[in-house]
C-alpha cells in the first residue's frame, strides 16, 4: 500500500512502497484539502505549450545549486555520503540531488511537493525516495497542531476517504500557502489568461505566413470590345484556367511552365496588398508580465531587448532572494530525509544541509571584491 496504488504491485528488493498512483475519479472534489487535478494538468500542459515557462523553472530549479548533508558524528559521515549519492529516486534516477530537484519542480508547477521515504521491511534502511503527483491526495489538519493528515480519495461518490497507512513517511510541502489553507499555490497561478492571448497571436502568425508562404493567385480575364471576344468570352476564360491549373499543377512537380494567352488578362496574387500585423509590441507585453512572475531576468532566457543588457547587482539580489527562498522549504525535508537514514542506521546525530554558494555576478567582480577586502584588511591590520 502507498500513495502510488498499483494494480500490480512489483517486488522491489523488499522494500515497501506507501505512495504509487491513487484512483482517479469525479466524485470527491467536495473534500478540503484535495487539489483539482485538471488545474495540475493546466499548468504541466502550460509548460509545454508556452517553452520560455518551462525554461524558466527549469533554470530557477538548477540555479537553486547543490547541497550536501554534513553529520555531527563523523564515524556516520561516508555513509551518508554513499546514501545521498546514491539513493533511488523512483524507478530511473538516484541521488538526492535527484530528488530534490524533481520535488521542488513539482512545488513550483503544482504549488505542493509530495513524496514518500520507502522502508525495506527486511533490512530496515531507507531504501528509496517516491515522488508524487500531490493533486491525488487530500491533505486535511491533523489533531496535533502544525501536522497534516493524508487520504486517498473514495472510489465511489461520497465514499468516504481513507487514510494512507504510515503517514510519518509522507513528505509534504506547501508553495505559498495562504492564512488558514493547508495546500499551496503554483507559481503559475495567473499565467493561463495570459498564455491563451499569448497562444493566439502565435497562432495568429503561423496562419499569416501559411497564407503568405503558400500563395494564390486571381487571374482575370477582360474581353476588348471587339463583339467576337464578347462573344466567346465564356470559352476563352475557360481555356485560361485550364492552362493556368496545368501550369501550377507542373510546377508543384518541379517543372516551369509559361504562361501565355492573348487578349486583357491580369494576374495578380491575392491579399499582397494587405501587410503582416506588427505582434512585436504585444508579444514583449506579455512575456514581460510572465518573466515577471518567474523572477529570471529575460536575457537568461534567450530574450536579447537590449543590445547591452547584463544581470545588475540589484537584479542578482532578487533572483538570488528568491532561490534561497526556495532552499528554505527544502532544508526540512532534506534534514527529515538524512535524519530518517541516520536513526534507521543507530545513529542519534544531527544533520546539517550544506549549500553551495550561489555565484550570478560575473567572476571578474567577485575576485576584485575579494582584492579589495583583501587590501582593506591590511591596512586596518598595520593601524592596528
Amino acid at each position: 500500500m502507498g500513495l502510488f496504488r498499483k494494480r500490480n504491485p512489483p517486488e522491489r528488493q523488499g522494500s515497501q512502497q506507501l505512495i504509487c498512483s491513487a484512483p482517479r475519479n469525479t466524485g470527491e472534489r467536495g473534500f478540503h484539502g484535495r487539489d483539482n487535478p485538471g488545474e495540475a494538468m493546466l499548468y504541466r500542459n502550460l509548460r509545454c505549450a508556452v517553452p520560455i515557462l518551462d525554461a524558466a523553472i527549469q533554470k530557477t530549479v538548477r540555479l537553486t545549486g547543490s547541497f550536501y548533508l554534513k553529520c555531527s558524528d563523523s564515524a556516520f559521515q561516508k555513509r551518508l555520503d554513499y546514501f545521498s549519492k546514491n539513493v533511488p529516486v523512483g524507478p530511473s534516477m538516484s541521488s538526492l540531488q535527484s530528488f530534490a530537484d524533481i520535488y521542488l519542480d513539482s512545488m513550483i508547477t503544482c504549488g505542493n511537493g509530495l513524496a514518500e521515504m520507502c522502508i525495506d521491511p527486511k533490512r530496515k534502511v531507507l531504501s528509496a525516495l517516491v515522488c508524487a503527483d500531490p493533486s491525488e491526495i487530500i491533505v486535511k489538519a491533523g489533531k496535533v497542531p502544525g501536522s497534516c493528515m493524508f487520504f486517498y480519495p473514495g472510489n465511489e461518490y461520497g465514499k468516504e476517504p481513507v487514510p494512507l497507512p504510515n503517514p510519518e513517511r509522507i513528505l509534504f510541502t506547501a508553495l505559498s500557502p495562504a492564512a488558514g489553507e493547508i495546500r499551496g499555490h503554483s507559481l503559475l497561478q495567473g499565467l493561463p489568461a495570459l498564455s491563451e492571448i499569448l497562444l493566439k497571436i502565435y497562432e495568429c502568425i503561423g496562419q499569416n505566413y501559411e497564407r503568405s508562404g503558400n500563395i494564390r493567385y486571381a487571374v482575370v480575364y477582360k474581353p476588348g470590345n471587339d463583339p467576337s471576344d464578347r462573344a466567346y468570352a465564356g470559352e476563352r476564360a475557360a481555356a485560361i484556367a485550364r492552362e493556368w491549373s496545368d501550369g501550377m499543377a507542373a510546377a508543384a512537380c518541379g517543372e516551369v511552365r509559361d504562361f501565355i494567352c492573348a487578349g486583357d488578362v491580369e494576374i495578380k496574387v491575392i491579399g499582397a496588398e494587405n501587410q503582416l500585423m506588427s505582434t512585436e509590441v504585444p508579444v514583449r507585453q506579455l512575456l514581460e508580465q510572465l518573466i515577471a512572475k518567474l523572477s529570471i531576468p529575460p536575457f537568461l532566457l534567450g530574450l536579447n531587448w537590449s543590445s547591452t543588457e547584463r544581470m545588475s547587482s540589484q537584479q542578482a539580489d532578487i533572483l538570488t532572494s528568491e532561490l534561497e527562498y526556495f532552499r528554505r522549504l527544502l532544508t526540512p525535508v532534506l534534514t527529515r530525509i538524512g535524519e530518517t537514514f541516520l536513526r534507521l542506521e543507530g545513529s542519534d546525530a544531527d544533520i546539517e544541509v550544506i549549500w553551495s554558494n550561489i555565484s550570478l555576478q560575473d567572476e571578474t567582480e567577485l575576485a576584485e571584491a575579494r582584492l579589495k577586502n583583501a587590501q582593506a584588511e591590511e591596512i586596518e591590520r598595520r593601524l592596528n
